[in-house]
Order: C-alpha cells, then sequence, then structure tokens
C-alpha cells in the first residue's frame, strides 16, 4: 500500500563500518568517529571507523545507515526516534540527525549554504 509522499529527500550515501583506517578520513569529535567523504567513492559509500572511546552503542556502529541531503531537518526527524542531532564540522557544515525507522537507521544532513564536507 504506497505511503503519502513525505518531505523531499536527496540520496547521499551509504555509511559502513571499516575497522582499519581509510584514505583521506576526517574526524568528528562528538563521536569520535573517523568518516570518508562519499562523494570520493564510486559508490557514494563514507566509511566509519571508530575510536576505542566512542561513546556510540555497539548495535548502533554495526548498522550501515541510509543517507540523505534535506532542505529543512525538522520535516525529515518530527515525531520519529531521533538517536543523534548534532552539528558537524569545525566550522559547521551541516546540521545531520540519526533516525531508526523500520528497524533501518537514516541519517538526514541539513548542509550550510556553499558547504559539503569538512574540507569545503
Amino acid at each position: 500500500m504506497p505511503s503519502e509522499p513525505g518531505p523531499e529527500k536527496r540520496f547521499h550515501h551509504i555509511g559502513l563500518r571499516a575497522f582499519e583506517p581509510q584514505p583521506d578520513e576526517d574526524f568528528v569529535t562528538l563521536t569520535q568517529v573517523w568518516v570518508t567523504d562519499p562523494r570520493s567513492h564510486p559508490n557514494k559509500i563514507e566509511w566509519l571507523r571508530y575510536e576505542p572511546e566512542s561513546h556510540l552503542p555497539e548495535d548502533f556502529k554495526n548498522s550501515p545507515h541510509v543517507a540523505y541531503a534535506v532542505d529543512d531537518l525538522n520535516e525529515h526527524i518530527a515525531g520519529k526516534d531521533v538517536c543523534l542531532l548534532f552539528e558537524v564540522g569545525d566550522p559547521p557544515f551541516a546540521k545531520v540527525a540519526f533516525t531508526r525507522e523500520d528497524g533501518v537507521i537514516y541519517e538526514y544532513m541539513q548542509f550550510k549554504p556553499g558547504r559539503h564536507w569538512f574540507k569545503d
């Protein structure tokens, strides 16, 4: 049964856990994770490598996630089970939220104008 269309979202990447260092990683201080820029991967994969000090639960670390770029983050997370909500980068390039929906983790990313990743 088709559902009502929601607010617009654009596929951005798939996030997968890595256990070895990856080329061109950037560090997310809040979650103690190294990440790669999915725009550099032909299949839009973001590799995530967690430091031992990361406070995130193991089930979260081991779950792949699907990420979408959105224009209004609040529209996409209203009424959902939000696991994480924070600004990423220094200075921040995006506000991101991770949600659990239908047993899957989703990431919604609202980018700052003219910014797309850590080094932009």
